[in-house]
């Protein structure tokens, strides 16, 4: 108990002061030492002088008995009335102060829903006529288990692909250098390309000029620079207007695209150009920059380190009826149809598509056949697929970096 609480415990009621609870004051009102210990007996023992107020069953026995007191002037009428008084106020003050908590309590109920519904728009921003109902929120767990989180399930052209590089399978086959293998091991090549496209194969280096998945284009360069392919061949049973080198796998694939082509009506094809040297490139570049500018012979020919000719892997090819034309004259021939038909049943796709020129850089090409393998060529036809950058998820690339 407080030194206000046993304050107020005697003021009004002084029946229930106790002994020595409150100190002796001074004739300035400040607090004094304690004084000896009072009991009612003692004021009546210490006489009338000695005894300020009578105890109230004292006055209704003085009352009862017809004796009529008349105190001193301010003492017993004065004190009674100014501790009634002041008990009075007490009451009233603690009556009051319960009021005003109860009403503050009250007040503080009705005006934390505004202040509540402030602070989540602050946080998901008003919604208006968007904003979710009741009834399009899901209902608790009611077994007193957390409920369970929903997770969409994936459609089935949607699904995420494997990661291949944590496959023991797949990182031994790309490990020994075989293509095939290794598209195998990621289970096909959709599933080898989807990796690849997501992100989900970053083993897979398609930089590496070696793999014949290689994407060399105006922002990605040769890795090396200076590739040298081996072994290389030329084309057996084929016509050619020039070396015709390619690496070995590469020749034999043309080899049965001309047989097949010409089994099938298409006429003959010869070849214009195979494998080009880093050197070699460094050559045909400055002479086309020399004959259409800068500007234009990168629409036409690539810059050493970016050609896709110095990784053996393509091949420019020429109508070869009654003997072979120029590659400015392959495209609108019979051969030139068959080959967009069917170059991927050989591995091979047109590189440079007609309107692609915004993705690869370059001018549509008809004749500029690129080898990318049977599988992978078959699922780039089968996908409606125009472009490698497209086909392995990576940026346009229609200008060099620098």
């Amino acid at each position: 108990m407080g030194r206000f609480e046993q304050r107020f415990e005697v003021m009004s009621n002084p029946d229930a002061r106790s002994p020595g609870i409150l100190p002796a004051r001074g004739h300035n009102g400040c607090v004094g030492q304690p004084t000896q210990q009072e009991t009612r007996r003692s004021r009546r023992d210490g006489g009338a002088a000695a005894r300020p107020l009578p105890s109230r069953r004292e006055l209704r026995e003085r009352g009862s008995a017809g004796e009529h007191h008349v105190p001193a002037v301010g003492t017993a009428p004065a004190v009674y009335r100014r501790r009634r008084l002041i008990a009075g106020v007490i009451g009233l003050v603690l009556v009051g102060g319960a009021a005003v908590g109860v009403a503050g309590v009250v007040s503080g109920m009705t005006a934390a829903e505004p202040e509540d519904t402030d602070a989540v728009t602050a946080l998901i921003g008003d919604l208006g006529a968007d904003a979710p109902r009741a009834s399009m929120l899901p209902a608790p767990a009611q077994s007193g288990e957390p409920a369970a989180a929903v997770v969409p399930e994936a459609a089935p052209d949607e699904a995420t692909p494997a990661d291949l590089c944590g496959t023991p399978a797949f990182t031994e086959a790309l490990a020994s250098g075989s293509d095939a293998d290794a598209i195998a091991a990621a289970g096909g090549a959709e599933p080898f390309r989807s990796a690849v496209a997501t992100g989900a194969a970053p083993c897979v280096d398609l930089h590496a000029a070696d793999r014949i998945w290689v994407v060399v284009n105006k922002l990605n360069a040769l890795d090396p620079i200076d590739y040298w392919p081996e072994p290389q061949a030329r084309a057996e049973g084929v016509d050619r207007t020039s070396g015709g080198h390619m690496r070995a796998d590469v020749a034999a694939a043309l080899s049965q695209l001309v047989t097949a082509a010409r089994d099938e009506g298409a006429g003959e094809i010869g070849v214009n150009s195979g494998f080009r040297s880093y050197e070699r490139q460094v050559s045909t570049y400055r002479t086309y920059v020399g004959q259409l500018g800068q500007r234009n012979a990168d629409l036409t020919s690539a810059r050493p380190g970016h050609s896709e000719h110095q990784t053996g892997l393509a091949v420019d090819v020429v109508a070869c009826d009654g003997g072979c034309g120029t590659i400015e004259r392959f495209g609108g021939t019979v051969q030139s149809d068959w080959v967009a038909a069917n170059a991927h049943r050989f591995g091979f796709i047109v590189r440079y598509g007609d309107g692609d020129t915004a993705t690869t850089g370059y001018e549509y090409e008809p004749w500029h056949l690129r080898f990318i393998g049977t599988d992978l060529a078959t699922r780039y036809a089968e996908g409606g697929y125009r472009t490698l950058e497209d086909f392995f998820g990576l940026p346009p690339a229609p200008e060099y970096a620098g």
